[in-house]
């Protein structure tokens, strides 16, 4: 099995280096932004798309045979992704191109990218540190992006392939619940507290307001001041989250290798979609959008499959709602079964922390979900004396126990 990375490298271009690259940048985007608009939008085919107008983006933008390829492709890409979406592509700025083996080249002998730019092949320095060095030795990679950060400055992307190990196949489960007041709680009881980060970001977004108020009224020298303080800023509070999401997910894998367990957490995609429909505050809302819980799930994912961990999705219905210990399921509306952290069952008494609830509630779900011969699950509805559906009972067969759901 294979598994691809990306492995990321700051350049260290010369002068002339740096304008080539600029120049390719915007020829690069110029030529998609030329397709897109010339092309039906309907087209996504990109062989059909070659053939009408590989030529005219040659002879219109100065790009070598392969780069027009890649921005063929790089439209096509693009529609077929918004046509999922049912949306249209509107524009490509010049912030990145793609490259293959026929125009990019890794060179471990004096650590240069070879490329291919407007103007002629140039191998440019790359600043590599110790992981990256560690990853690329004596690797051939056959791929890669070129990108402009939002720093101003050039890196490349480098895709490489390393082999992984079988996932497992085990009977034993390790349920992550994700929240906002605890970043991750597993069903061994491990956690780790949102309060930390959630303070970091709250002072970041004071900071940062106080600093736009002075760069936009204050004086000469205080807004080019406040100006360079948001520079020196820039991108630091994302960097602590995701140091602190490396952290949590790397325990987790290892947690779980160690007991050749599996992972389970919740599908929660179109999560923050769901809770901006409801009313909150100003605060609330940045809060929720900060929480970086797609990224954790990423970083979750390839280091389990670096593990040889299997990592399965879970439906988060009813996770929060249920008790692990009797598998009743309380109602959502007017129950008291949840007050802050602590989750009280009035079914059979189990009181203890919510988060860890959940967590032994996903585990039990993906426990069921991972076996080779099936889910497990059945649902059917018990009849009244009368012989109709009740629609205020209903049982859920969970292997040889059962899940009672009280409505109203």
């Amino acid at each position: 099995m294979k598994q691809v990375l990306t492995i990321v490298c700051k350049l260290q271009p010369t002068k002339e280096q740096a304008s080539q690259i600029e120049a390719t940048l915007a020829g690069f985007a110029n030529a998609c932004n030329h397709i897109n608009n010339t092309i039906d939008p309907k087209l996504t085919n990109a062989v059909r798309i070659q053939t009408l107008i590989y030529y005219a983006v040659r002879e219109l933008f100065g790009l070598s045979a392969n780069l027009a390829i890649r921005a063929i492709a790089r439209v096509s890409a693009n529609r077929k992704t918004a046509k999922q979406k049912k949306s249209l592509v509107k524009e490509f700025k010049p912030t990145s191109i793609d490259y293959d083996a026929r125009i990019f080249d890794f060179r471990e002998k004096d650590w240069t990218a070879s490329i291919t730019l407007i103007g002629g092949r140039q191998h440019i320095k790359m600043d590599a540190g110790n992981y990256q060095k560690g990853k690329l030795k004596g690797r051939k990679p056959t791929s890669a992006t070129l990108c402009l950060h939002k720093d101003g400055n050039y890196y490349i992307h480098i895709q490489v392939k390393d082999d992984v190990p079988e996932l497992s196949d085990s009977e034993i489960v390790i349920g992550v619940d994700l929240g906002r007041r605890d970043i991750a709680v597993t069903s061994d009881g491990d956690s780790w507290s949102g309060e930390t980060i959630q303070r970091v970001r709250d002072k970041f977004s004071r900071v940062r307001a106080s600093l736009q108020q002075k760069a936009s009224k204050g004086t000469r020298s205080t807004r080019r001041r406040a100006r360079q303080i948001l520079k020196r800023l820039s991108g630091r509070e994302q960097r602590y989250q995701a140091w602190l999401n490396h952290s949590i997910s790397r325990t987790i894998v290892n947690k779980a290798k160690s007991d050749n367990a599996v992972i389970a957490i919740e599908e929660l995609t179109g999560i923050r979609e769901r809770t901006n429909q409801k009313s909150r505050s100003k605060t609330e809302r940045r809060r929720s959008n900060s929480w970086a819980f797609y990224q954790l799930r990423q970083f979750l994912e390839y280091k389990a499959i670096q593990a040889g961990v299997s990592l399965i999705k879970v439906n988060p219905a009813y996770t929060s709602q249920m008790c692990h210990s009797c598998h009743h399921v309380h109602p959502v509306k007017g129950s008291s079964y949840r007050s802050g952290k602590t989750f009280k069952c009035g079914h059979c008494g189990w009181a203890g922390d919510a988060d860890l609830n959940g967590a032994l509630n996903i585990a039990v779900i993906g426990a069921f979900v991972s076996k080779p011969r099936g889910s497990g699950l059945a649902c059917s509805l018990s009849k009244n004396v009368s012989g109709l559906l009740q629609d205020s009972v209903l049982l859920c067969a969970v292997g040889e126990s059962s899940l009672t759901s009280v409505r109203g």
